[in-house]
């Protein structure tokens, strides 16, 4: 990932006939909003969290696509209840849900998320429109790395012209817009980048390019704690 070049710097045209995303520019109130002080007990969650018994192996120590580790459950239900009317009253959703994956699973929503340094690292994605419309995260590290948040991205062409960072109708996710299986990290321009600030909450439209910019720690409590949420919205 590159840094977008500074303002007033004139960039190339996109290359004719290469793939295109819609542009919108990360403004907070607009496609992402921000809590800080988002828990009143955000000790004890986190306290919680960390104590967690019962943890689900992602990337790299299984197949799965994401990193670290994951405990379901981070918040209890009035905890989850108030975070979601926070949601619902500044995005204007009526109703917000999980919905079910095939063999009635359902879409992982108020889990809790451990990563370290060396399990992984920014990997721009945008999450699938059939699954999620909202997503947000918690950080409940206590002594977090700031620069270790969440950015928003958007794509960079080979000659260095920046494209969009969107994913709309009729497309899905990524994957389905670009056509392509993955990209390099020099195809994203880091565009908006949120600290990671103990009890923030950041919430975005899921269908914007994004990714935990960094991890960190090597012992269990030392690494970046998270707790992550998918719903699908009714406006």
């Amino acid at each position: 990932m590159l840094p977008m070049p500074e303002t007033g710097t004139e960039l190339p045209d996109i290359p004719h006939g290469m793939p295109l995303l819609h542009y919108e520019k990360p403004a907070l109130g607009l496609n992402y909003w921000l809590l800080d002080e988002a828990l009143p007990n955000a000790l004890d969650v986190s306290k919680r969290c960390f104590n967690s018994g019962s943890w689900k192996l992602g990337y790299p120590h299984t197949s799965e696509k994401w990193p670290g580790m994951r405990s379901k459950k981070a918040l209890k239900k009035d905890e989850l209840e108030k975070v979601e009317a926070w949601v619902k009253s500044v995005t204007g959703a009526k109703r917000l849900w999980t919905p079910e994956l095939s063999g009635g699973n359902k879409v992982d929503c108020n889990v809790a998320q451990l990563v370290g340094k060396n399990e992984s690292g920014a990997l721009p994605h945008t999450d699938s429109r059939n699954l999620c419309h909202l997503a947000a995260v918690i950080y409940l590290s206590p002594k977090p790395d700031p620069k270790a948040g969440t950015t928003f991205y958007r794509l960079r062409y080979p000659n260095g012209a920046a494209g969009g960072n969107i994913v709309l109708e009729p497309h899905i996710n990524l994957k389905d817009a670009l056509k392509v299986q993955r990209l390099p990290p020099e195809a994203w321009y880091e565009d908006v980048q949120i600290d990671n600030k103990f009890n923030r909450m950041l919430l975005y439209k899921a269908n914007l390019v994004h990714s935990a910019t960094a991890y960190f720690g090597q012992d269990k409590r030392d690494r970046r704690l998270t707790a992550l949420f998918f719903w699908m919205a009714e406006f």
